[in-house]
């Protein structure tokens, strides 16, 4: 008997009454690719209610899962064979097993409920609030003869990467410790889980507006009244969505829902976070320390049930990072750790990109993805992130210490190291001294102006030393791994001072022991840049996505891939899915719920003189392409209203194109029209330039901000109604062929291709779509919302091309006009404002 899910017609979970049509839509497209396990690639413009949308589909789903799976439950009792009492029974009695599990739940976080409303009750009626009492003062450095501290564990061989703290903290959860222990009972219970929403997003501040939406939701508990024997009706299809009336009229629940955060986010620990280290060196060793000198807001294994608090607090109702920050320090326990205790039971898990992305990660946190549903919203960085979590740099200097670090450990305690540690550290040293000569000499030789090369791991060693080629790189990783022999040998160093390293840098051996673990794990996808920056560095870099995604495709029940801005869209099936046939792939492109007379796109191939407008990099010098553009400028600044904003595609460009203005006092008249912003370069100057600027809009002139795509203002910022009535890209920001990472990727795309016997330019494709990803997102920064009108001018006769257009949004693609002279352009763009 099949228990599929029929899509609804309907989401009475939607708070707002009814729904845009397109957001039905879509809701409908999600919701069936969840149900039929497939992997979804979706664009959703800003102001079409995305995440709502997203939430509400996939909750929605998960409602219709639970009654499913308790409809299951109750079917397969008994068998043909079996007389009607005995099965009657028997549902009975898992009913009410099933009954009584749900109400313990309710009960259990009802309390905590009550529990958070008193001590926040408590915390407001004081002055100041409840802290833990503080630790006792660190006491002298331990004298450098006492060896036990720095020497590593006897038990390297069989240790895992576990602490012994975090170990113990586990068997006190009933969780079974991953070398094979047992909880504090014997016994190994596992814990309570459920279906769950695993919700990514690229940063926290995206994620912290994932809760409001939430709590807009019209969620109840759908769970039916216990049905009596009368009452309960065999399981029919296909299944419906239960309705309302069945469910008891006073059951509203929230969603159990927890947001993961680093310990940057979520630490409250104010002594730790003072210290200049290392926020998750500082924790781990906190939580190996002994007595007064363990992090007190992590309570012992024997006094779990003040962390399973937290987690029943976290659970009763949705919070996002600074509120979970919040109930840790009123509660005074870690949130970091409680927050993670919450994982299981928890309907909904926000997280970032990273947790989810990083099998290390997942591991680290107890995340499995099995069967499980990942949405991952803001996808459009999702492929430069994926790359980037791979790339792991080790630089000379880094290679320099560690080397000098060990040298001293080995020489210090030579006669107490066993001949096991002593083996391995001496490859340790061989393969430090290899790679750190290697290094010296690709930069004698290469002096001057050095040029980037691209490696092989097997190239790699070969060039390092022929020492090294035939040493098993595993062993010594796994070595570094499990003994954390880095921590050991950096304490010593520290405590003998025989390195004035920066306090807030990790050990130079776990830079090391990264660097090997990517060198021993590579493939044909990777590849080791050598390059000359600051220093002389030696940078892994994957290049290839797909391979760590797929674990993730292939682990979860269905995998949503999300943004405002995804076009092309066929860069993430190529990217992303290849090996995924094309019947679990769907695509859904949302139209814009903004009237198609509020957007005027406009495509520029020529300036007010005539001149063709083309700013490829080699054209960017051209003083006379500068002027024309100028005047462009000044044209358009005399005709719209209040706010402007002009994407650059690059920082050199709109550098060059301003010290040119200035001294021909093209400012001067720009100024005249609007006032003028630029984009800082310096991340904490944007607030405040973008509050000037807001303010400047609504003056009588308005204003102008220049910027760069792809840069800080280019995404994430929301230039809604006078903030931006005209979005202007100037060119086409093409990425940098000069790149090692870029050439070796481009050339790693090519070769696969070739091996495929694909005909197209596999390479100039993804480099394209590079640029093209960058164009959307500046953008989206046009319109965002229903009411929102602007008009949308791309400069550059590049714009003109089938093959970009088609990479357009789709909500503008098809609505792009060609003007044919400039002042027919600046007519048209007149009579939209005007009819505005």
């Amino acid at each position: 008997m099949s228990l599929s899910l029929s899509t609804p017609e309907t989401f009475p979970a939607f708070p707002y009454a009814p729904p845009y049509q397109i957001q039905t839509d879509l809701m409908k497209h999600l919701y069936a690719a969840i149900e039929g396990r497939k992997v979804a690639i979706v664009e959703s413009p800003t102001g079409t209610g995305k995440t709502l949308s997203l939430l509400c589909s996939a909750l929605t789903w998960l409602s219709d899962e639970k009654h499913r799976a308790r409809r299951g439950k109750l079917d397969v009792v008994g068998s043909a064979a079996t007389p009607d009492w005995v099965v009657e029974q028997s549902r009975q009695r898992i009913m009410r097993e099933l009954d009584d599990e749900t109400q313990e739940m309710e009960n259990r976080l009802a309390n905590a409920r009550k529990k958070e409303a008193l001590r926040k009750h408590m915390a407001r009626a004081k002055v100041t609030k409840r802290s833990k009492p503080a630790p006792a003062p660190p006491g002298p450095v331990p004298p450098l003869d006492n060896d036990l501290e720095y020497l590593p564990d006897e038990d390297t061989e069989t240790d895992s990467n576990l602490s012994s703290a975090v170990r113990a903290l586990m068997n006190s959860f009933g969780k079974p410790d991953p070398t094979g222990g047992h909880s504090a009972s014997g016994h190994v219970t596992a814990e309570p889980t459920c279906t769950k929403i695993f919700y990514a997003s690229r940063t926290h501040s995206q994620l912290t507006q994932v809760i409001p939406e939430l709590k807009k939701l019209k969620l109840r508990v759908l769970d039916p009244k216990p049905p009596t024997a009368k009452s309960e009706q065999p399981f029919s299809l296909p299944l419906k969505r239960p309705v309302e009336d069945d469910c008891d009229p006073e059951a509203v629940s929230y969603t159990r829902t927890v947001s993961l955060g680093s310990r940057k986010q979520l630490c409250i620990n104010d002594d730790l976070r003072k210290k200049r280290k290392d926020l998750d060196e500082g924790c781990r060793e906190l939580l190996d320390a002994k007595g007064d000198k363990r992090c007190p807001f992590l309570p012992l294994p024997k006094e779990a049930s003040e962390l399973n608090d937290l987690r029943d607090e976290i659970l009763a109702s949705p919070k996002d990072i600074e509120d979970l920050a919040n109930a840790g320090r009123t509660a005074n326990i870690c949130p970091y750790f409680g927050s993670r205790r919450a994982i299981p039971q928890a309907e909904l898990v926000t997280l970032p990109y990273n947790l989810l992305l990083s099998q290390a990660a997942r591991e680290a946190l107890g995340i499995d993805l099995t069967d499980q549903v990942v949405i991952i919203d803001e996808a459009h960085n999702l492929i430069p992130t994926l790359l980037s979590l791979s790339t792991v740099h080790l630089t000379l200097g880094t290679l320099s210490t560690a080397l000098h670090q060990v040298c001293h450990y080995v020489a210090r305690f030579r006669t107490r190291l066993s001949a096991f540690h002593l083996l391995h550290l001496k490859r340790l040293v061989t393969l430090l001294d290899a790679f750190k000569k290697f290094l010296v000499n690709w930069k004698s030789k290469t002096s001057g102006n050095p040029k980037p090369e691209s490696l092989t791991t097997v190239e790699l060693l070969q060039r390092a030393s022929a020492r090294v080629i035939g040493m098993n790189l595993l062993e010594v990783q796994g070595y570094l791994q499990q003994s954390k022999i880095a921590r050991k040998i950096s304490k010593y160093a520290e405590d003998a001072d025989h390195e004035k390293t920066e306090v807030t840098s990790m050990p130079p051996l776990l830079y090391v022991e990264a660097f090997m673990q990517a060198i021993s794990n590579s493939s044909e996808d990777g590849r080791v840049i050598i390059e000359a920056l600051s220093d002389v560095e030696l940078r892994y870099q994957q290049l290839n996505p797909e391979p760590p995604f797929a674990d993730i495709i292939k682990q979860s029940r269905a995998v949503i891939i999300a943004g405002g801005t995804m076009s092309p869209m066929s860069d993430f099936v190529n990217q992303l899915c290849p090996n995924i046939s094309s019947e679990h792939i769907t695509m859904f492109s949302c139209g814009h719920i903004v009237a198609s007379s509020h957007l005027q796109t406009m495509l520029v191939d020529k300036g007010p003189s005539g001149q063709i407008l083309n700013f490829k990099s080699g054209n960017q010098s051209d003083l006379q392409l500068i002027s024309e553009l100028g005047k462009i400028i000044i044209s358009l600044a005399c005709i719209t209203p209040a706010g402007m904003v002009v994407f650059f595609p690059s920082y050199k460009f709109l550098y060059a194109c301003g010290d040119y203005w200035q001294k021909e006092d093209f400012f001067v008249k720009i100024s005249s029209h609007k006032n003028t912003f630029f984009e800082p370069q310096a991340t904490q100057d944007v607030e405040a330039i973008l509050q000037e600027y807001s303010v400047s809009v609504r003056s009588d002139n308005g204003a102008i901000l220049f910027a760069v795509i792809g840069a800080k203002l280019s995404e994430g910022l929301n230039f809604s109604d006078d903030l931006a009535r005209s979005v202007i890209l100037v060119g086409l920001p093409f990425p940098n062929l000069g790149s090692a990472d870029l050439q070796a990727r481009l050339k790693y795309v090519k070769s696969q291709a070739k091996q495929q016997n694909q005909l197209k330019d596999a390479g100039a494709e993804l480099y394209e779509n590079m640029c093209m990803n960058s164009v959307n997102q500046s953008i989206g920064r046009a319109i965002r919302h229903q009411n929102d009108w602007a008009s949308l001018v791309l400069i550059d006769q590049r714009y003109q091309s089938q093959a970009i257009q088609k990479k357009l949004p789709k909500w503008i693609g098809g609505s792009c006009v060609v003007p044919e002279t400039f002042s027919s352009l600046l007519d048209r763009l007149q009579k939209f404002y005007d009819q505005r």
